[in-house]
């Protein structure tokens, strides 16, 4: 395994209508926590003609700390109650992605 190749996580989602504030209050908060590690960094890109559809691309600087932010994912109790209180601002199951960097 090749550990210096970066790796973007995107989810895709959509949001509860009328809890856009709440759901950019929500990542306001979390964000710090998510980049904690040291490593990751989160952006947040808004469908331009759907104030409710996003996309959180996850950076991770290299596939080590991919790995390593999947393990708190699972295990972390801080970080599921971030991921239990995410999913109850979507309307709908979101799609994730993972994605490594290639050169052409």
């Amino acid at each position: 395994m090749d550990v210096s190749r970066r790796i973007d996580l995107h989810l895709r989602c959509r949001i509860v209508p009328g809890r856009r504030a709440e759901f950019l209050e929500f990542l306001r908060n979390a964000i710090p926590y998510y980049e904690s590690p040291g490593g990751i960094t989160v952006r947040l890109l808004q469908d331009i003609g759907d104030a409710e559809r996003f996309i959180e691309v996850v950076r991770y600087e290299d596939e080590a700390t991919y790995v390593r932010d999947q393990e708190r994912v699972a295990n972390d109790l801080t970080m599921k109650s971030y991921l239990t209180r995410w999913r109850a601002l979507l309307a709908e199951d979101p799609v994730v992605e993972v994605y490594r960097l290639t050169s052409p």
